[in-house]
């Protein structure tokens, strides 16, 4: 039995979906173990190209299983709706190849509200948020404040149960927000159109991944977003609301004995970050528009264009220290086909001085990137498979990477396709 965690090392988009979707013939089972709706994993393969929200990106492969775990944020119209879009298709979606665990909780109706109202109060404040209810949920989730999956299967103490939670929402949607109160018969409503729906998938997961682990079943588990979105690593207070790490993997899943052999984190060649926050390594103006327009830069979920700027080797350090990686997958290498010079950002610089420690979260508003340039290949690599064919500057970029953050890269991407790989 083999184990691996797909992770972020930086702000998240790095590509997890393409690795999971690459990497998903060799295990048996795919769970997302965190996170919610928020984001995307971008996935291409034979049946086109598709943006991933909440369902496991090991779906496409046949004979895999797929979980989603009790960490996660399960928001059941928005899940029922991707999973309308991906089974028209072809994709084929039954109990057999999605479960959902029994004791995720489930994002309920008023969370997106009160996401969206707390960052219009927050005005120039705001956190950047994507406005899928995550940070209420988990906020809520924590207070003992939500239902889990599984009382779906008792309908008459899940009315009693929302009815409850209702009335004490209601006070902070009237009051502190100025807004509407829900009422039963709109929960009634979402139970019928959302819940009903999702109900089939939803079992013991817990029972499913222990008998698993015990015939010897290969496990990934995949992530949300990157090491510095991580509620307690991360660059809080512009962080998502869970943990991102591996080590959170066990519990997110429903699987707390896994052991996790491998760690599979994802950078992208160059850095980009999507919402609010320090961002040291930023490029600005036409340079910046460039690098985002040949990335096709823009959020999986909200279409916002990502901000963008050179390889970042002291929050990648920092990444791959806080997920314990054990191997590196580089993506969109070759996005940098056409730079003469490349950026990359190779220490800040702090109180006038230099270093490579990733400060305190506060501190990063103060601190300077130090920027080398390093020659470029000026020549089309997405048609690479090995890497002695890569050109000599690609291959001392990549090793020069791989020596910085002191974590061996095993996967370089050169394109979206699922076969766009060198294993190096």
């Amino acid at each position: 039995m083999s184990n691996c965690a797909i992770v972020g090392i930086n702000w998240g988009d790095e590509g997890k979906g393409r690795m999971v979707d690459l990497l998903t013939g060799n295990y048996d089972i795919v769970v997302r173990y965190q996170g919610g709706g928020n984001a995307g994993h971008t996935v291409i393969n034979e049946y086109g190209k598709f943006a991933l929200h909440l369902l496991p990106s090991g779906i496409f492969r046949k004979g895999v299983v797929n979980i989603l775990g009790n960490g996660v944020a399960l928001d059941p119209e928005n899940l029922w709706n991707e999973m309308q879009e991906v089974m028209s298709r072809g994709v084929p979606l039954t109990p057999d190849n999605l479960k959902i665990s029994e004791r995720a909780s489930l994002l309920l109706p008023w969370h997106r509200e009160l996401d969206e109202m707390e960052e219009k109060r927050l005005g120039d404040k705001k956190y950047g948020s994507t406005k899928q209810g995550i940070a209420p949920f988990y906020s809520d989730k924590y207070q003992k404040k939500t239902v889990l999956a599984g009382e779906l299967f008792y309908p008459e103490e899940l009315r009693n149960h929302l009815a409850q939670i209702m009335e004490w929402k209601n006070l902070t949607l009237t009051k502190v927000y100025s807004g509407e109160p829900f009422t039963m018969e709109m929960l009634d409503e979402w139970i019928k159109d959302s819940c009903e729906k999702i109900k089939p998938y939803v079992c013991d997961t817990g029972e499913f991944l222990k008998n698993a682990q015990k015939e010897g079943k290969n496990i990934m588990f995949e992530a949300q977003l990157g090491s510095l979105r991580d509620l307690d690593y991360g660059i809080y207070p512009y962080t998502t609301s869970s943990n991102t790490t591996a080590a959170f993997a066990p519990i997110g899943s429903g699987l707390p004995s896994a052991k996790i052999d491998d760690v599979i984190g994802v950078v992208k060649a160059y850095s980009t970050c999507v919402g609010e926050g320090p961002f040291v390594c930023e490029m600005f103006g036409d340079e910046a528009e460039k690098l985002r327009e040949a990335g096709g830069e823009y959020g999986a979920k909200t279409g916002r264009p990502r901000r963008v700027g050179p390889i970042d080797l002291v929050a990648t350090r920092y990444g791959v220290e806080v997920q314990a990686a054990t191997h590196i997958a580089l993506t969109k290498l070759d996005i940098l086909s056409s730079m003469e010079k490349i950026p990359v950002c190779t220490h800040y610089m702090l109180n006038g001085e230099q270093t490579d420690k990733f400060p305190f979260p506060l501190a990063l508003d103060s601190a300077q990137p130090v920027v080398e340039y390093f020659e470029g290949w000026n020549c089309d690599i997405s048609g690479v498979r090995k890497w002695e064919d890569l050109p000599e500057q690609a291959r001392k970029y990549v090793t020069m990477i791989e020596d910085a953050i002191g974590c061996p890269i095993k996967y370089i991407s050169v394109g979206a396709e699922r076969d766009s790989i060198i294993i190096k």
